[in-house]
């Protein structure tokens, strides 16, 4: 019985976290660059059952003629196993903004093993150490002139420095160049990850690796093909519709957990004030 109780509460705590990782990704719905996270739920183990006294019971194996000991095997629930970011492209959303530049995803190679399509991101330097990755192009200029994102990390070139302007007064062609009067004066650092599932996502928008590394430069790797849109942002590519349906169901699931719950609950308080009352 109390078996039970705990197979429903680890139904109804799965349920919950997937029902606040659904209401982060409608929360950042649009919010540019948001990568929307999935998830996968998975049972534990089955536990196996053997009987603990002598009394037999019926299950008797047909060739040797021998009572089996083993009653069978039990569920012993459900958890979340990981989160992880959908990396498909975003809509893009034109704001006229010399400092907006969207990244827009090419050909990119997939990883043989894993079948995982790889990703572009604009490289950040870090404000504790190493750089920090983002989708989100909703870029701007500090009072020095350095190009920084929303939270004011730098925006690195291709050779891993600060990009610093004038003015906003500048272009960006489809490979990355900024250009002054027509005259390149520096690239736009862009970095690619063959697995961006094992990059760690953290707030604003940012993903790390997981050892602290860098990731190898995007314009130095084969078949590894993107462009640059001056004057958009990447939106987000949560699909509100289907998060509102997978929420939905989300509850749901809990509930009937929450009914199972209250069923087990009746069942004790009569074994414990009723099955138990001595007259």
């Amino acid at each position: 019985m109390f078996r039970g109780f705990n197979t429903v509460a680890s139904g109804m705590i799965a349920q919950q976290r997937r029902t606040e990782l659904l209401t982060n990704n409608m929360a950042n719905a649009n919010t540019p660059g948001f990568k929307a996270d999935q998830s996968t739920i998975r049972s534990f183990p089955d536990m196996l059952m053997s009987r603990l006294g002598p009394t037999q019971i019926p299950t008797k194996d047909p060739i040797s003629g021998k009572y089996n000991s083993e009653v069978g095997a039990i569920s012993t629930g459900v958890y979340m196993q990981e989160t992880m970011a959908l990396m498909t492209q975003g809509q893009l959303i034109q704001t006229d903004l010399n400092t907006d530049i969207a990244l827009i995803d090419g050909s990119l190679p997939v990883d043989e093993e894993t079948g995982q399509t790889g990703a572009v991101f604009y490289r950040l330097q870090h404000p504790t150490e190493g750089e920090a990755y983002t989708r989100n192009a909703n870029f701007t200029l500090d009072g020095a002139g350095y190009l920084t994102n929303p939270q004011g990390l730098y925006v690195l070139d291709s050779e891993g420095q600060r990009i610093q302007l004038q003015n906003d007064d500048f272009q960006v062609d489809s490979s990355g160049q900024i250009l002054i009067d027509n005259a390149a004066v520096t690239r736009i650092g862009v970095s690619f990850s063959a697995q961006p599932n094992t990059l760690i996502k953290q707030d604003n928008g940012l993903f790390k690796t997981v050892d602290g590394t860098d990731l190898p430069s995007a314009y130095n790797i084969n078949n590894v093909n993107f462009s640059m849109q001056q004057g958009y942002i990447e939106g987000s590519n949560v699909d509100t519709a289907r998060t509102m349906t997978d929420m939905l169901t989300a509850y749901r699931a809990f509930e009937a957990n929450q009914k199972v719950l209250q069923a087990y609950d009746r069942s004790m308080d009569k074994a414990v004030n009723e099955v138990g009352r001595v007259n």
